[in-house]
């Protein structure tokens, strides 16, 4: 399986090995059963849909009830697709955080933390006006001049300007397996990943 849904629990920190201090986050990733199995002939790609989580019943509507039930499972929370071309699965599969080895490298998919409507100081990282010795003093954290007056006398699409910041799609390569803990279903990651406590996340081989 090239990846499985998984839950971010928090983080803390380790000493690795060759005695280097890290900080790490634990996942719980799984248990999560396949809930459908596309392939080429049906679906005009290969793919395998696993469920995470188990919602009430009566929260779903009789198409999903429908849906599980193909796959003798409990309606899922979360639900994702993961490419398994050449790989066969079936439905009712379970996939658990033993697919994982010790010291190899995963790419972790999350929502990012909303952080509101912030300025661009927080949002894009402007520096600010340093020092009150250029003629100004009360406008440390604006962003100045966003355009030309007489041309082009509108402003630039793509301007980078204060909004809504956060609640995106982010993904992080490249981070190390340090520890499995199978029985309980957890993984020890390097690094942190997008998303708050509790929340969603993709963990990609």
């Amino acid at each position: 399986m090239p990846g499985i849904i998984g839950k971010k629990i928090g983080m803390t920190s380790l000493f690795t090995a060759d005695g280097k201090y890290t900080p790490v986050t634990l996942i719980q990733a799984g248990p999560c059963v396949v809930t459908q199995v596309k392939t080429v002939e049906t679906d005009g790609y290969a793919a395998v849909q696993l469920g995470y989580g188990e919602k009430k019943l009566k929260r779903v509507t009789k198409a999903e009830a429908g849906h599980y039930a193909k796959a003798k499972a409990a309606p899922a929370k979360k639900v994702a697709e993961f490419d398994v071309e050449g790989v066969s699965y079936t439905l009712g599969d379970v996939v658990n955080a033993d697919m994982f080895i010790e010291g190899e490298f995963v790419d972790v998919v999350g929502t990012s933390k909303g952080k509101g409507f912030q300025g661009v100081v927080k949002r894009h990282n402007f520096a600010g006006v340093g020092g009150q010795t250029h003629g100004q003093h009360n406008r440390g954290r604006h962003p100045g001049s966003i355009g030309a007056a007489s041309w082009p006398s509108r402003v630039f699409k793509g301007m980078r300007m204060a909004g809504r910041m956060g609640g995106n799609r982010v993904k992080v390569e490249n981070l190390v397996v340090l520890r499995v803990i199978a029985d309980k279903n957890l993984i020890v990651v390097s690094g942190s990943v997008p998303g708050a406590k509790n929340s969603y996340v993709l963990i990609e081989k």
